[in-house]
């Protein structure tokens, strides 16, 4: 064990530790869950830190050495060098500052190490005065939560949305031809085909992707520069532009300074936006893999239109049991983010005056999402869509079993009496034929003629 001093006294930290004393603290205070801070949000700040270094040296507030050092520290954080350095759990102060200040001890005492100095002696590099120049926990949180789910987004979530798509656009065109029965309210409904089906799950992830670019605008806004209540007090003029630029080049995304730091600080709309988009592909999602599941339940006593990939024995007593897995899967990661998106929703209600103090929650569970659902998507793409073929004789047979191809006659013979050759098929378990010739409302050429499954699944040319 090493002293180190903070403001409250003198603090023992494991030797081979690069935190310091007010991460030490925070880990006896706040022995709390496991639930710590993602790696996407520790190397986001490891980039404010990084950009500070820069902007401050070429404001003059910060020498070219220091500048340096604290640099190569963050690039090392960056790199995942020192994941087993940053302990703390979510649950601490609802601004993060002990998050905070771990970043800028480990980043401290790194730069220390570099300048073949001692660990923990705060010199050269002090991690308030140097690590920690011109900024706040106030503003550099909320600024990492931005640039951690923004790089998610890019990175992980909306490549694997697109592949989704155009996986599920593929299917589209290759069951184009295939005609089967349609299902409203659980019931028999006119034909379409399984193409015009898949199609519409393409498009479901189509539109939730756009739903989900359409917050980055908001997303792209940092709350850097306006320290500890959105004044920008101890900063120079022009340090949260440069800022926003500098992070620009780290990350090669378009950020730019907030509209107003006062609403950046004390509340985290773009956030609760972001996680509202979040969940519609959460619906979408819980639509598509429920559909998938039901129709390739059976596979000899439910509907059995699709046979779905065999990834593992379904179960430890029903021999030969196969089971709808990666749907299972998907539509348990949507019960996470619906959670993930109240208590974001909550959790952003909740500022108060010039600070919202619940970041850490928020950071932890938007990330949580956009990490799940990209998962879960590529999952589900490769286990299951990819693999899905189509069960043709079943299909066949419950669309010739359909009474709802009785809807092809309204316009000869109208409503009425297309319902009553329904009703009594159904009644008297009869084929829609058999009942339209025994009522005598047509022919059994027109019969042939006008219900034609094939020519029902689009408007008439």
């Amino acid at each position: 064990m090493r002293k180190e001093k903070d403001a409250l006294g003198e603090v023992l930290v494991p030797e081979d530790k690069y935190y310091g004393a007010q991460t030490q603290r925070a880990s006896e205070n706040f022995n709390i869950g496991n639930e710590r801070f993602p790696q996407e949000f520790i190397q986001a700040h490891a980039m404010v830190k990084k950009a500070a270094a820069r902007v401050n040296h070429r404001l003059g507030l910060l020498d070219a050495q220091r500048a340096q050092w604290i640099e190569q520290a963050a690039d090392e954080v960056i790199a995942g060098k020192f994941d087993q350095h940053f302990p703390l759990v979510i649950w601490q102060s609802g601004s993060g500052t002990q998050f905070n200040m771990n970043v800028n001890e480990v980043i401290a005492n790194r730069a220390i190490e570099l300048a073949g100095g001692q660990i923990g002696s705060k010199s050269p590099v002090h991690p308030n005065d140097h690590v920690n120049m011109s900024q706040s926990t106030n503003d550099t949180i909320p600024t990492s939560m931005h640039i951690a789910s923004a790089l998610s987004l890019k990175k992980h979530l909306l490549p694997e949305l697109s592949a989704l798509q155009k996986e599920l656009e593929r299917k589209a065109v290759e069951f184009a031809a295939i005609v089967k029965i349609g299902r409203t309210h659980l019931q028999d409904a006119t034909p379409l085909t399984l193409g015009q089906e898949f199609s519409g799950f393409a498009a479901q992830i189509e539109m939730a992707r756009e739903a989900i670019e359409n917050t980055t605008d908001h997303l792209y806004e940092l709350a850097i520069g306006g320290t500890a209540v959105g004044t920008g007090l101890n900063t120079k003029q022009g340090y949260d532009r440069l800022m926003a630029d500098e992070l620009s080049k780290i990350t090669g995304l378009p950020f730019k300074v907030s509209r107003n730091k006062f609403a950046a600080l004390a509340a985290h709309d773009a956030i609760v936006e972001l996680s509202g988009a979040l969940k519609t592909l959460a619906a979408a999602l819980m639509k598509i893999a429920n559909d998938i599941r039901w129709l390739g339940s059976g596979p000899r006593s439910g509907l059995g239109e699709l046979i779905l990939p065999a990834n593992e024995p379904g179960s430890s007593i029903m021999p030969g049991k196969v089971n709808p897995t990666q749907s299972e899967m998907v539509t348990q990661v949507v019960c996470q983010v619906y959670g993930n998106d109240v208590t974001i929703g909550m959790a952003g209600s909740q500022g108060n005056f010039e600070l919202n103090v619940f970041k850490p929650l928020m950071a932890y569970n938007i990330l949580q999402s956009i990490r799940l659902l990209g998962d879960a998507c590529r999952s589900f793409r490769e286990r299951c869509i990819s693999g899905i073929q189509p069960n043709r004789k079943k299909i066949d047979q419950n669309l010739k079993n359909s009474l709802m191809l009785v809807t092809a006659l309204n316009r000869h013979i109208g409503y009425d009496k297309a319902a009553e050759i329904a009703l009594k098929a159904w009644r008297e378990d009869k084929t829609l034929k058999q009942a339209a010739l025994e009522l005598g409302y047509l022919s059994e050429k027109e019969f042939d003629a006008w219900v034609k499954p094939e020519e029902m699944i689009a408007p008439e040319k």
